[in-house]
């Protein structure tokens, strides 16, 4: 399940977004929060005690907050794809490299620590499930090729479990785990941080999108 799990919740909400071409966006939005909570919620609770309980707490400070930096570096590639803010001007005629590469580094890291933390596996993939289908929508709406389409979001899909596979196979990487895991914890918090704030127009917070939130909380707290 660590594998199959970030695999098909990509593939799934891309099948889902040519199927049903959604328009109206909003229930994407209220998605969105919910696993931007959900995630954020797995993070606090299951990596967060585990980092610090081994390892220097100034030591992995250092790191998480080295997380958070370079998933800003990544975003300025990806313009934000990773919590759903995708836009564009005019048609895509070829595979947009740097997003998918940005998108693409994102996502193996985020596999790492699903091998001694199976519950991020669920929580990768309702977070990945909502993007696949902005991406999808967008990418459609902007005249990419069904071909290279389905080449960017299957690979796509394939580099959580790969980060996990990875993770699990490489001794080397294994010394690091603490360290890997902190930078992975900063990049989950500001993508999920991003996510809650950004999931509604003009960052107004409403009855709907606070009910989700809680939602996504109380669903991890039972994990």
């Amino acid at each position: 399940m660590d594998y199959i799990l970030p695999l098909l919740s990509v593939l799934l909400g891309f099948g889902t977004a040519l199927w049903l071409q959604p328009k109206e966006k909003k229930q994407l939005k209220l998605l969105l929060a919910f696993s931007g909570s959900f995630l954020l919620s797995l993070t606090v609770i299951n990596l967060l005690p585990e980092v610090y309980e081994h390892n220097e707490v100034k030591h992995i400070g250092v790191y998480i907050m080295l997380g958070i930096i370079f998933q800003i570096v990544l975003e300025f590639f990806s313009q934000g794809a990773e919590h759903g803010h995708v836009h564009g001007h005019g048609h895509i005629h070829k595979m947009p490299w740097s997003l998918f590469i940005s998108l693409c580094l994102h996502a193996l890291l985020e596999g790492f620590p699903v091998g001694h933390h199976h519950d991020l596996a669920l929580g990768i993939a309702v977070h990945h499930f909502p993007i696949a289908m902005i991406l999808t929508l967008f990418f459609v709406k902007a005249g990419l090729s069904k071909n290279t389409l389905a080449v960017f979001m299957v690979g796509f899909a394939l580099m959580t479990p790969l980060g996990t596979w990875l993770a699990d196979t490489l001794p080397r990487l294994g010394a690091y785990y603490s360290e890997i895991t902190a930078v992975v914890i900063g990049i989950l918090f500001h993508i999920s941080s991003t996510i809650i704030f950004e999931s509604s127009e003009g960052h107004k917070f409403n009855i709907a999108k606070i009910t989700v939130i809680i939602l996504g909380i109380v669903l991890a707290l039972f994990l």
